[in-house]
């Protein structure tokens, strides 16, 4: 897997760090594109920036699908939706479906009260859709089925399981160990997963190189991308201790890697 095409299903990591200040690690984004779809996994902040420094067509995107509302997952999506209300002309007229768990449609109406009607109203056609465990989205017009699993993380977080005809991706977004989330994950082409922790683990609620090579190991991605990696540890770090704990292929993320899936 490897470089961008115009055919085929790409992964693009726009945001690999956490809510860490960090000039080369921006909050979790990550592209996936197949044909006309453009689906936008989180948007934490610079993902705006992210789309334009990679040379994403980020006026095409189609859908934005978030796993929780903590800044480094969502802080950009107020900016991402001005952007393409003001910042395209002739004015975007397709409609963006925005993706979330359950309390999505509150959240962005709280939000929309505290930066402004862009949110909920950006001129154009805005489709919100809360999506639940055992209840996957569809949309038949560009061939995705997008499934979710609650994640130990937060009241709402979930991970998500992308299917496109040929190809899947999985995404932890954040979670704790959790045997039910790797079932869910099992057999993705791609994995992109979180490892924010050092070993041993302080805490329940995401994953360390330990935790994330034992559901690495119940899911047997094709390939691993480890993401979410807060410091002192390294991205390269990490990737390197699971690669010693499983056998299957693991790749450090950062910001601006690109897969090619088929």
């Amino acid at each position: 897997m490897s470089g961008p095409g115009e055919h085929g299903v790409t992964l693009t990591i726009l945001g690999s760090g956490t809510l860490l200040p960090n000039p080369l690690r921006h909050g979790a984004a990550h592209l996936v594109q197949a044909g006309p779809l453009r689906l936008l996994l989180d948007c934490g902040w610079g993902t705006v920036d992210g789309l334009a420094r990679y040379g994403i067509a980020w006026a095409d995107l189609t859908h934005v699908a978030v796993t929780h509302y903590h800044t480094d997952h969502v802080g950009d999506l107020s900016a991402l939706l001005m952007a393409l209300r003001h910042g395209i002309t002739p004015r975007r007229e397709r409609p963006l479906t925005l993706i979330g768990p359950q309390g999505f449609g509150t959240f962005l109406e709280s939000l929309a009260a505290v930066v402004g009607s862009h949110v909920v109203d950006p001129g154009f056609p805005l489709r919100v859709v809360e999506v639940e465990p055992g209840r996957p989205f569809e949309d038949a017009a560009v061939a995705l089925r997008l499934a979710c699993h609650s994640t130990p993380h937060t009241e709402e977080s979930i991970a998500y399981r992308v299917e496109l005809p040929g190809a899947s991706v999985g995404y932890t977004g954040d979670t704790g160990p959790s045997s039910s989330v790797a079932a869910f994950l099992s057999g993705c082409d791609v994995l992109v997963a979180e490892c924010t922790q050092e070993d041993p683990p302080k805490m329940s609620s995401h994953l360390s190189p330990w935790t994330l090579a034992a559901l690495a190991r119940a899911a047997c991605p094709d390939v691993l991308v480890v993401t979410h990696v807060a410091g002192p540890q390294t991205p390269e770090a990490a990737a390197a201790t699971v690669a010693g704990l499983w056998e299957g292929s693991v790749i450090a993320g950062h910001d601006g890697l690109m897969l090619r899936l088929r």
